[in-house]
């Protein structure tokens, strides 16, 4: 099996033992990705704001694969706030993902000063 590592200059650096992705040929992986900008700024200070930063993080990993949301098969939410968030990160959601949407766990978490954090697998055609 060959691993690539991806890396996008349009999302923020690991900050820490990880890559942003790992392309493995016919899946790609990325690591969960929090609501910085790629200077690593904090961007959005509710989850709105916040998912719509990951989300675009999440895009330019993935296009650095050649590939889009609509590749997407697998989804994993954390939110730092799950019940009184979910409505509103799900409504974000929706404006990324094409149906039929990706399978997905969404599940409260204790987060580092930020309200969401999203990794998706993604499938080549």
């Amino acid at each position: 099996m060959t691993r690539k590592e991806l890396r996008s200059p349009d999302a923020p650096p690991p900050g820490g033992s990880y890559s942003q992705a790992l392309d493995l040929g016919d899946f790609v992986y990325t690591a969960g990705m929090a609501p910085f900008d790629a200077s690593g700024a904090l961007v959005g200070d509710d989850v709105a704001a916040q998912t719509h930063q990951v989300l675009r993080n999440l895009g330019a990993v993935l296009a650095e694969a050649g590939l889009d949301f609509s590749h997407v098969v697998k989804v994993t939410t954390h939110l730092q706030h799950l019940q009184r968030d979910f409505k509103a990160y799900d409504e974000v959601y929706r404006e990324y993902f094409p149906q039929p949407y990706p399978v997905r766990t969404t599940v409260g978490s204790d987060l580092n000063n930020f309200l969401v954090e999203i990794d998706v697998v993604a499938k080549r055609p």
